[in-house]
This record gives structure tokens, C-alpha cells and sequence, in this order.
């Protein structure tokens, strides 16, 4: 079986934006039952130092949102970076999800050698390959976000375990 860059990244990254939609989901059960400002949970840290949750959900789809794009040579959709509410995390969750959909497979396959270069606002431009940056780059990034979306949830009481995170793989399409 041929390597295929698109089987590697958009029914991944579909499931676990779904999953962590999900996760949001009980963040947000979980403030309503207990009568919390729902923002309290949206703009919580795990230490001072770092990114609040509203952050982490706009680093996670940013990643894979740019992944995408970049792999197949088009345009990224611009997000406000505003969002704090629940609603609005999952509405960018959806949006995210969307335009990863909105590719097909040849689109992506083919783009394991493709020259990727990013340009971070500091510092100098790094250049991957296709695959190298997929998973060098993106992968960790995109994972990491989502672990701490996960544990400021539950460093916050939300009960949240495993399953929550890793969902059930029988119904993603590959």
C-alpha cells in the first residue's frame, strides 16, 4: 500500500477535533450544572505563565487549518481569534472541520516532498518537506493543544477521561 498524506491527515485530525468538541461539550454541561461563568473555564490556565484554553483551541485548529492549506498549495481561511465561549470554540471547531473536508484526496497525496516554509511572526523561517513538516511540526503542535484544551478542563473538575479524548476509531473513515 502507497503512502497516502491525505489518510494521514484529514481523518485524523477530523476525529480528534470531534472528540475535543466533545470535551468542550462537557466543559460546558459541567459550568451550567454548577452555576460557573462559562468564560471562567474558556480563559482558565493550568499556570499563569501559560496560553488560557480559548488559546489552545485557536493554536489546535490553526495548526491543522495552515496543515491543509499548505500541503495543497491554497489559501488558509482567516479566523478572528476572538472566540471565549463555548459556542464559539465550537463553532471554530466546525469551521476547522469544514475546510479540511472541503479537500480531496489528490489534493494532498503527492505532498510528502512538497517544499513548506513557515514564517513565524519572531524568529527565522523554518523549512520542512511535506511529510517532515506534517510530522515534526504539525503533529506535536496540534496534539499538545489538545492535551492542554483536555487538562485545564480537568485541572478544573470537568470529568474528562481517556475515551473522552481518543473516542471510538470504528467510526472513522479512512
Amino acid at each position: 500500500m502507497q503512502f497516502s498524506m491525505y489518510q494521514a491527515t484529514a481523518p485524523g485530525f477530523v476525529h480528534i477535533l470531534t472528540q475535543l468538541k466533545h470535551i468542550l461539550k462537557k466543559g460546558e454541561d459541567y459550568a451550567t450544572a454548577r452555576k460557573i461563568e462559562p468564560t471562567v473555564l474558556t480563559t482558565a490556565r493550568l499556570f499563569p505563565d501559560m496560553l488560557p484554553l480559548n488559546r489552545q483551541i485557536h493554536i489546535a485548529t490553526d495548526q491543522v487549518k495552515f496543515c491543509m492549506s499548505r500541503l495543497a498549495g491554497t489559501e488558509a481561511p482567516k479566523f478572528d481569534d476572538k472566540e471565549q465561549t463555548f459556542e464559539e470554540l465550537q463553532a471554530r471547531i466546525d469551521k476547522t472541520i469544514a475546510h479540511i473536508q472541503s479537500f480531496k484526496p489528490a489534493q494532498i497525496d503527492g505532498s510528502e516532498n512538497k517544499a513548506i516554509e513557515i514564517k513565524p511572526a519572531q524568529g527565522n523561517p523554518r523549512k520542512y518537506q511535506g511529510m517532515n513538516y506534517l510530522f515534526d511540526s504539525v503533529y506535536p503542535n496540534f496534539f499538545f493543544h489538545v492535551t492542554m484544551t483536555y487538562a485545564i478542563l480537568r485541572h478544573n473538575g470537568v470529568e474528562v477521561g481517556k475515551m473522552d479524548f481518543l473516542g471510538d476509531h470504528e467510526h472513522v473513515k479512512r
